[in-house]
């Protein structure tokens, strides 16, 4: 993917990096490699022994020049802080999280909130990663409910992206779209997996989901072995205020058929 230039315009990326296990470097290349605006990061250490000990995030922001950055602890792993991450090449305003409902006795789940102004507009961008199977989906059902109302509380124009551990037309995917647009069903290119199976088919539970005060523009999985996710990249225009589509608009963009599709 050529790196996105325009006015307005804008690349992001989320990648489940599973601890960088494969090398940060591999991280690191892929990330260069896309050229992203933003980065949400899931799986991600600082200070662990699985990590030597390294900010994950940090170093992550030093290696690919995306200068700001911010970590958001779910639990304690291999002595280390363990969660989602993010990586801007603009300064974060503020940084918030919330923790999400789970079932007794698993692992502790968050969605972060992160503002920051883009091409001169304040922007809202969403991170997190929602309960693994093979926890039913009603979990996740209620994590999304939890983020939605997050959300629907924010007047800003607002970036979802993460890990849903869950597919397109799952419960928690579909309460997602009553309000945002999935940038890859719109406009993906190429296959849409993002979690690779060596028996069973492979799955699609990473997501960059998008507000109406973005349009999509293309999207797309780098299949790529640095992790065993697969990171989706999609470009969008942020939109003037007073051109942001209706939600009548909207409705008609999420029926149009993807792109590259048959007719």
């Amino acid at each position: 993917m050529s790196t996105v230039q325009g006015e307005g315009e804008l690349r992001v990326m989320t990648f489940n990096i599973q601890s960088a296990i494969h090398g940060l470097d591999k991280v690191a290349e892929v990330i260069r490699s896309a050229s992203p605006d933003i980065v949400a990061l899931q799986e991600v250490d600082v200070g662990s022994r699985r990590a030597n000990g390294l900010d994950q995030p940090a170093e992550l922001a030093r290696r690919t020049g995306l200068r700001y950055f911010a970590h958001f602890r779910t639990t304690t792993l291999y002595g280390g802080d363990y969660g989602v991450a993010l990586l801007s090449r603009y300064p974060l305003e503020s940084v918030e999280q919330h923790p999400l409902p789970v079932e007794t006795g698993t692992e502790p789940r968050t969605v972060a909130r992160v503002a920051m102004k883009v091409h001169g507009q304040d922007v809202s961008v969403y991170v997190t990663h929602l309960t693994r199977r093979p926890f039913n989906g009603g979990i996740r059902v209620r994590q999304s409910a939890a983020i939605m109302k997050l959300m629907d509380a924010d007047p800003r124009p607002k970036l979802l992206m993460g890990d849903m551990n869950d597919t397109p037309e799952s419960g928690s995917l579909r309460l997602f779209k009553r309000e945002l647009s999935d940038v890859f069903a719109l406009r993906g290119e190429g296959s849409a997996d993002t979690y690779p199976l060596p028996v069973i088919p492979n799955l699609r539970i990473d997501y960059v989901l998008a507000s109406n005060g973005f349009m999509p523009r293309h999207s797309k999985v780098l299949r790529v072995k640095a992790s065993d996710h697969y990171p989706v990249v999609a470009d969008l225009t942020l939109l003037e205020p007073m051109k942001a589509p209706s939600a009548e608009v909207v409705e008609r963009e999420r029926q149009m058929p993807p792109a590259g599709s048959p007719q």
